[in-house]
């Protein structure tokens, strides 16, 4: 229900206005144009959902991944159904992310430029700082320093800052009559010069395919803008995804079953080799150390074809299992193998009552430590599905977001918090509370709501949230 409300943009009205003006395609039509069977793989859809920016429905902008002429790319596409495309700080965090796994991916950027360009009544949470809007375009100059090519469509307004965005790219294309460029727009160099100018005479397509020159091809539709794009994309020797030779293995069990073994309890006593026995080809698992350290599984599988080392909770991270997790992800990183962490992380049990539980607490703490290293100093790719609950420090211990994995998915059912309120202490039936009852109440109703898988995705801290069973696709 989410997704689909986050696909109506700024809902029918804004809908109807967008299209009826100069006929402009919806966003993602535009992306059906530009993609190879118009398939992609979207960031983050829920970003902006539930934040508190009045009747602002979503971040105003598509973020995703799919191909193009067989590459693969990042696309930044604005939703002008959305305030006009206007950009607000959840928009920023999501275009910064979406340049983020370009450049560690080495992915090809595509920009889909409509955007009325900053929300300034929050400029304060959109400019001054180093992760607000102008790293963009720092990024923008970093990825060309890197050999990755950025291409771009003006399919609509590109005003104050986001002018810059096409201006940057190595190619871009300007829509005849709906595709506009300029520092200020008409309103503001009227209320400058008092001269009269229409956006056409100032900022156009023609404007900037044959005077200015910050256009490198004009487009006379959005059709032929989008053919025009694939067309740059297959002269930028960019390595397409080579054929896979067969089909990989399908699991022996179900996928769509993963649906019903999401754990709704956060216990871990759901053994997750049910769950991996659903996620790898063929369910073949080659486990490590199958019998030491056995609240953590470790061991190679393949997904899609692709050869992974899978580290997967099965319980709380005991002394044994971190250990064996960092000999695992050492082996991984000698043996350039990507690495899939799988976490359902148990609450924190509590702490030591006696010298001798004192001491285990301690060997705990510092084989944890060992394998936090060893996960922040692999230097392979990692992916981090997070399907039961992320708790505490043993989320930074199977990667959770402050160890930059490469993707970071959630399960709908996953909570994301440093405690689970479920363990604070109960508080007596409401008649007799007393005002620290009160309070200790309040902060588990608090930390509850903050920690459903929904409201970590509208704010960007992760990658979206998908269904258990589109997680081999994904």
């Amino acid at each position: 229900e989410l997704l689909e409300r986050a696909k109506k943009g700024g809902g029918e009205n804004a809908i109807l206005r967008h299209t009826r003006r100069n006929k402009k395609l919806f966003v993602r039509e535009r992306l059906r144009l530009l993609l190879d069977d118009g398939d992609f793989l979207e960031l983050s859809p829920l970003a902006g959902l539930d934040m508190p920016y009045g009747d602002v429905p979503a971040a105003g902008c598509l973020t995703g991944i799919g191909k193009i002429c067989g590459v693969w790319c990042v696309f930044i596409a604005n939703d002008a159904t959305v305030k006009g495309g206007t950009i607000y700080p959840i928009g920023v965090k999501k275009q910064l992310r979406a340049q983020e796994i370009a450049m560690e991916n080495r992915l090809l950027s595509v920009h889909l430029v409509d955007s009325g360009g900053a929300f300034l009544p929050l400029q304060s949470e959109l400019f001054p700082d180093k992760l607000h809007g102008g790293r963009i375009f720092y990024n923008e100059a970093i990825m060309s320093a890197m050999g990755i090519p950025q291409v771009a469509v003006v399919c609509g307004s590109c005003v104050a800052g986001g002018a810059y965005v096409p201006t940057m790219a190595e190619e871009s294309v300007i829509i005849d009559k709906i595709g506009t460029l300029f520092l200020a727009g008409p309103p503001l160099v009227k209320a400058a010069t008092g001269e009269d100018v229409s956006s056409e005479d100032l900022g156009g397509a023609r404007l900037h395919s044959q005077v200015s020159g910050c256009s490198d091809h004009f487009a006379p539709s959005e059709e032929e803008a989008y053919e025009c794009i694939r067309n740059v994309v297959s002269t930028l020797n960019c390595d397409p995804v080579p054929e896979e030779d067969r089909e990989p293995d399908s699991p022996l069990y179900s996928p769509e079953e993963l649906l019903g073994l999401a754990p709704l309890g956060y216990s871990c006593t759901l053994p997750v080799k049910l769950i991996l026995s659903r996620l790898v080809d063929g369910s073949r698992f080659q486990e490590f150390k199958a019998t030491y350290g056995t609240t953590l599984v470790t061991g190679f599988g393949h997904v899609e074809g692709h050869l992974v080392g899978i580290v997967a909770s099965n319980g709380e991270l005991a002394h044994d299992a971190a250990l064996k997790g960092s000999h695992f992800v050492q082996l991984c990183g000698q043996r350039r193998i990507p690495i899939l962490f799988l976490q359902n992380t148990a609450p924190q049990p509590a702490g030591p009552a006696s010298i001798s539980q004192a001491e285990a607490h301690s060997n705990r703490l510092k084989a944890q430590a060992s394998m936090m290293a060893a996960v922040a100093c692999a230097a392979v790719p990692k992916i981090t599905i997070v399907i039961g609950g992320c708790f505490g420090t043993d989320s930074y211990v199977m990667c959770g977001r402050s160890f930059s994995p490469n993707f970071l998915f959630l399960w709908p059912n996953a909570r994301v918090a440093l405690v689970d309120s479920r363990h604070f202490p109960t508080v007596p039936p409401i008649g007799d509370w007393t005002g620290e009852e009160l309070e200790l109440e309040q902060l588990k109703a608090k930390l509850e709501e903050e920690s459903s898988a929904f409201y970590s995705s509208s704010r960007v801290w992760d990658d979206g949230v998908i269904l258990p069973q589109d997680t081999r696709k994904v």
